[in-house]
């Protein structure tokens, strides 16, 4: 399997980015770091003995990829992975939907990967053009009442039903705690609306129908064990929500999708293993974070573009957002993220991200190849249009000449730039991205003098908002 590549050409410049040698400065530090992420974290996270400024040491992530697919190996049905594709295969057969509720970290990764693995078209497709796999909704990130409604209204049987499968939907519930106010409400109500729709069949497929992805204690276990559900999937401890898409958080409703969820953890792992071992000069990781940390530091480029190049990655860059600002925004420090998807948004943010405040940092993220055959422009006669020059040109020639117009227009007026390359979109290159953000967000709040780990300015709002409640 082929690996993501960097390219940070684009910012080293000594009139608007950085130098090749300040680039090379980093390399004691971050192989410092690289060392304290590959042993002293497991080592302390382990032995439970962590420093003060380390609390809470949510590292388990990085490790969990190879205990996953170790697991498996030994027990295969036992294991979480094995359960999890036995509950999925089990009820692609018996429901037409699956309502995800959660929010954060545990929706936005299994969100990302629907968009960028399944068809655009997914949930609009027949049942046997979608082979079985349900629909796949989000709800229970917002209290919108309008959107609530709406979607509750759509996974009621009504009249459309021609088969048994499609009168029933599933809910995949995941919360740690099951105390977080938007998916804690949305449960309630989703819950009472599947009973409502099971009618008498309630008793039979209500433990079924209800999978939860939860803490080993707390209100969301504490309901799904009164509900009597069939299996309940754990949150590991030591993995923090924005870094949970590579646990069964994400891997859930991937398996419900039918996605290659092997292929997504042995692409995290391929990853791991290219940041342990590569030298600093060819690491990925390391030079994705040198080089944007000097862009901070150095050029005061504190807002922070990834500038996904395909409509199958937007909601990678939006849960990217979540991963970067969430971790590294604490302290009066960290850069602010923001996710543009080309060539749409040349016509809408470009025009000040060109000549407007010069703050930005331009991370592309670049896909080499399609899945589908290349589109040409096609001859016509009517040439109203005037592209019968181009008629053997295809949307993937179209795109590249985008790219590279874009970069040299953004270098002319003195704007860095770097190019994030995938090979093709599949949940093996996936599963690379994913790990690949998520150990250079650690690495970066490290260097940065601060713990990328918990959130401590999300419980104000919270607190707040349940005064404001009566509660």
């Amino acid at each position: 399997m082929s690996l993501l590549r960097f390219d940070a050409s684009g910012s080293i410049n000594d009139d608007y980015g950085i130098t090749q040698a300040q680039i090379d400065s980093l390399k004691g530090q971050m192989e410092t770091l690289r060392t304290e992420m590959v042993e002293t974290d497991q080592k302390q996270y382990e032995s439970g003995d962590i420093p003060a400024d380390k609390q809470p040491l949510d590292a388990r992530f990085f490790w969990l990829p190879e205990e996953m697919l170790e697991a498996y190996a030994k027990e295969r049905e036992a294991s979480e992975l094995g359960r999890i594709f036995k509950v999925a295969n089990g009820l692609h057969d018996q429901i037409d939907a699956a309502v995800v509720l959660g929010i954060g970290g545990s929706y936005m990764g299994a969100r990302a990967m629907m968009e960028a693995c399944c068809d655009p078209y997914h949930n609009e497709m027949s049942r046997a053009a979608r082979g079985s796999k349900p629909r796949m909704y989000f709800e229970g990130n917002n209290v919108d009442n309008d959107a609530s409604d709406s979607l509750l209204q759509r996974v009621r049987a009504g009249g459309y039903a021609d088969s048994d499968a499609e009168k029933r939907h599933a809910i995949i519930v995941i919360s740690k705690s099951g105390g977080t106010m938007e998916t804690a409400v949305a449960f309630r109500q989703f819950l009472a609306n599947l009973e409502s729709e099971l009618g008498s069949e309630a008793e039979d497929w209500l433990s079924r129908l209800v999978v939860p992805v939860t803490g080993e204690s707390g209100k969301l276990h504490d309901l799904a064990t009164e509900i009597g559900c069939d299996e309940i999937f754990t949150v590991p401890d030591g993995v923090g929500g924005r870094f949970s898409v590579l646990s069964p958080v994400g891997l859930v409703p991937a398996a419900f999708l039918g996605l290659d969820c092997m292929k997504l953890l042995e692409g995290a792992v391929a990853m791991n293993e290219h940041f342990k071992t590569a030298d600093y000069a060819d690491n990925v990781v390391m030079q994705y974070v040198a080089v944007n940390h000097l862009l901070s530091q150095h050029r005061d480029k504190s807002i922070r573009v990834m500038s996904v190049w395909s409509k199958a990655l937007e909601s990678v860059g939006l849960w990217y957002d979540q991963l970067l600002a969430e971790s590294n925004g604490k302290d009066g420090k960290g850069v602010t993220p923001l996710t543009t998807l080309n060539t749409r948004d040349l016509h809408s943010r470009h025009q000040q991200h060109q000549q407007g405040r010069n703050d930005k940092v331009f991370n592309n993220v670049i896909v080499e190849s399609q899945r589908t055959d290349s589109l040409a422009v096609g001859h016509s006669q009517r040439n109203q249009d005037t592209l019968n020059d181009i008629a053997e040109k295809t949307l993937p020639d179209i795109m590249a000449a985008a790219i590279k117009g874009t970069n040299d227009a953004l270098h002319a007026d003195g704007r860095p730039t770097t190019d994030i390359i995938l090979p093709q979109i599949d949940t093996h290159v996936l599963g690379q991205l994913f790990q690949m953000l998520m150990i250079a967000t650690v690495i970066e709040g490290r260097l940065l003098g601060i713990n990328p780990y918990g959130q401590p300015g999300v419980e104000q709002y919270k607190t707040n908002m349940n005064k404001n409640l009566g509660r």
